[in-house]
C-alpha cells in the first residue's frame, strides 16, 4: 500500500486473484491510511489518541465504498467533520447535526485561481472576517463538479450544439457547503432537496450516503444565500429540518398508537384500509387461495413473489408489516385504486388485493418474460430496429391508454416494463402513479433520477408530459442496452439534466426518425413534448418503412 502502510497496523487479507469486492476493500484501506497519515502530519490531536485508528476505520466501514473513493484525501479534516456529525446524530437532542461553511469551487477553466471574499457587514478590524483580510477557503469535500463540466465542454451526451451554448453553467467562486447527518429514512433525500429549494438555495452538487447502522450523511454545495450569513443559514436549516423530522415522528407514532388500540381490543372504524369510492370491492381476494412459491425480488418496503391464485400463475407484491406507516398505507391504497380502474392489453392486469392490515398485498398477472431492463442487460446490447419499434409501440399503447384516463405513471423506466410469454410488453408498477388533478398540474418529486424530467427534479409543477420525457430515456435504453448516464451518480445526472441540459448520447447511425423523436421527448419545455397518441403514430409509421 505504498507510503501509507506505516501509518496504521491495519491489514486486510486478499486472495491472489482479487475479486471486485476485495479490490474495493483494498482501495478503501488505502484511502483510510492516507487520511490517517494526513491527520498525523497535520498534528491533529485527536489522531494521536490510542483508539483513534479503530474509530476512523469504523467510520469508513459503516459508509459505502463510494464514500472512500470520492473523498478528497488532501482534505482529511473533512473526514473528521463527517465522523463528528455522524456521532452527534446518534443523540436525538443533537439531530439534525449540520455543518455549513464557505467553500471555493473551481471550474475547469479556473486553473488554480483562488478568490478572497469581502463581507458586506461591519467587522472588527482585528477579526478574521475583516474585509481587507484575504481568506482562502477550502474546496468542497467531494470534488466531482469537473465531471459535469467535462461533459459540458466536450459536449458528450448533448446532441444539439445550440443547447450547449445556452445551458446554465456551473459557476466557480465561493459557495456554501451544507453537510447534514440524521436518522436515515425513506424519502429523506427528497425532503432535503425540496427543503433547500424552498429556502431559495440552488443545488450545484450533491452527495448522499447511508450508513450500515441507519444514519445518513448528505453533502450539498449550494448558492443563493448571502456569503456573510453562514451561521444564519445553519440556523434556518436546523429549524426547518427539525420541523420536518418532528412531523415524521408524530405520523409514525400515530400509526403505532392505532395498532396498539387494535391489539388491545379497541375496535377501529374499519379493519380495512380506506379505499376511495368508485366501483365495488370484488377485487378483495380470499388470501386462503393465495399460494406463495418463490421470491422474485426484494425492496425496502416489501417483497415480490411468484405464486398461484385458484391455480393461475400470479405475481404477489407483499408489503412488509414492520415498515407499515401512514404514508406507505396511503400509497398502497392509491396503487390499488388506480389498478382496479384500468384494463388494457399493454398494462399489467390487476387481479386483486388484500387491504386488511397488517398483511397488505397486490396480486397481478405473472409476466414470465421478465423486465425489459433484464432483457437488455443480459444481451448487453440494444435492440434492432424491428424489435425496437415493436417494444416501443407496446409501451406507447399502454401509456396512451393511461394518459387518456388521466393517470400519470411517474416512474417509467425499463425495469417497470414487463413481458408476457408471448413477448407482449406491458406497463407495470404503479406504486407512485397518480390520478392527474383537474388542473392538470402536480408538484413534488417522485420517480427515479436517471429517468426523471427536469421539472420534476426541480420540484416545479408538472403534468403528464413528465412521463414523455422518461419514455425518451427508455427509448435510449432500447437503442443502447445501457444504464443512462452510467458514469455519473443519480444525483450528478439529475443536476446535469437541470443545469446543463444533459441528455444521454444518441448512438451514431441511429435512424433519423428515432433521433427526431428522442429530441422531442427530451425537450426542456414540457409543452413541446409530443403526446403518446402522436408518438404511437410516428412509431407505427417507422415500423412500416
Amino acid at each position: 500500500m505504498g507510503d501509507t502502510e506505516s501509518c496504521s497496523s491495519r491489514a486486510v487479507d486478499f486472495a491472489p486473484v482479487q475479486s471486485v469486492q476485495s479490490r474495493k476493500q483494498r482501495q478503501k484501506v488505502e484511502v483510510y491510511n492516507g487520511i490517517l497519515c494526513r491527520l498525523r502530519d497535520l498534528n491533529i490531536e485527536e489522531a494521536s489518541f490510542p483508539a483513534f485508528e479503530d474509530e476512523l476505520w469504523a467510520h469508513f466501514s459503516r459508509l459505502p465504498s463510494r464514500y472512500a473513493f470520492d473523498v478528497n484525501v488532501e482534505r482529511a479534516q473533512d473526514v473528521l467533520m463527517h465522523k463528528r456529525l455522524l456521532e452527534k446524530a446518534r443523540d436525538p437532542a443533537c439531530r439534525p447535526a449540520i455543518e455549513v461553511r464557505l467553500v471555493q469551487v473551481h471550474s475547469a477553466s479556473d486553473g488554480n485561481r483562488v478568490e478572497s471574499v469581502k463581507f458586506a457587514r461591519k467587522a472588527d478590524p482585528q477579526g478574521s472576517d475583516y474585509p481587507n483580510k484575504k481568506r482562502v477557503h477550502p474546496p468542497p469535500a467531494f470534488g466531482t463538479l469537473s465531471d459535469l463540466e467535462l461533459l459540458h465542454e466536450d459536449k458528450r451526451g448533448l446532441k444539439d450544439m445550440d443547447v450547449v451554448n445556452n445551458v446554465k453553467p456551473i459557476h466557480s467562486g465561493l459557495m456554501h457547503e451544507i453537510t447534514i447527518s440524521t436518522n436515515d429514512k425513506p424519502k429523506l433525500l427528497t425532503q432535503l432537496t425540496s427543503l433547500l429549494s424552498e429556502v431559495g438555495l440552488n443545488i450545484q452538487e450533491a452527495h448522499a450516503f447511508s450508513t450500515t447502522d441507519g444514519y445518513s450523511l448528505d453533502v450539498f454545495v449550494v448558492d443563493g444565500w448571502a456569503l456573510e450569513e453562514t451561521e444564519q443559514l445553519r440556523n434556518v436549516l436546523i429549524k426547518k429540518i427539525s420541523k420536518v423530522e418532528k412531523q415524521s415522528w408524530l405520523q409514525s407514532h400515530a400509526v403505532c398508537h392505532s395498532r396498539e388500540l387494535e391489539q388491545g381490543g379497541s375496535k377501529l372504524a374499519s379493519s380495512h384500509l380506506y379505499m376511495p369510492p368508485g366501483g365495488d370491492n370484488v377485487w378483495e381476494i380470499d388470501t386462503s387461495q393465495l399460494k406463495y412459491e418463490s421470491k422474485l425480488a426484494s425492496g425496502l418496503y416489501g417483497d415480490l413473489y411468484k405464486g398461484t391464485f385458484y391455480g393461475q400463475d400470479v405475481a404477489i407484491k407483499l408489503l412488509r408489516s414492520e415498515h407499515l406507516n401512514e404514508n406507505l398505507q396511503k400509497e398502497f391504497s392509491q396503487e390499488v385504486n388506480i389498478m382496479r380502474r384500468i384494463q388494457h392489453k399493454n398494462v399489467v392486469q390487476f387481479i386483486g388485493a388484500c387491504t386488511r392490515p397488517p398483511k397488505l398485498c397486490i396480486v397481478t398477472e405473472f409476466m414470465s418474460g421478465g423486465s425489459i431492463y433484464d432483457l437488455l442487460h443480459k444481451q448487453k446490447s440494444g435492440l434492432k430496429l424491428p424489435l425496437f419499434c415493436k417494444v416501443a409501440i407496446d409501451i406507447s399503447k399502454g401509456m396512451s391508454y393511461l394518459h387518456e384516463n388521466k393517470i400519470m405513471h411517474r416512474d417509467l423506466k425499463s425495469a417497470n416494463l414487463l413481458m408476457d410469454e408471448k413477448g407482449v410488453v406491458k406497463v407495470a408498477d404503479f406504486g407512485v402513479a397518480r390520478v392527474q388533478a383537474q388542473s392538470g398540474v402536480m408538484t413534488a418529486e417522485t420517480g427515479t433520477y436517471r429517468w426523471m424530467a427536469p421539472e420534476v427534479i426541480e420540484h416545479k409543477p408538472y403534468n403528464h408530459k413528465a412521463d414523455v420525457f422518461s419514455f425518451g430515456v427508455v427509448l435510449w435504453e432500447l437503442l443502447t442496452g445501457k444504464l443512462p448516464y452510467e458514469n455519473l451518480t443519480p444525483l450528478q445526472a439529475a443536476l446535469g439534466v437541470v443545469q446543463k441540459g444533459l441528455r444521454p448520447e444518441i448512438p451514431k447511425h441511429t435512424h433519423p426518425k428515432v433521433v427526431e423523436l428522442l429530441e422531442r421527448c427530451w425537450q426542456q419545455e414540457a409543452s413541446l413534448r409530443p403526446e403518446f397518441s402522436e408518438i404511437l403514430h410516428l412509431l407505427q409509421d417507422l415500423a412500416r418503412m
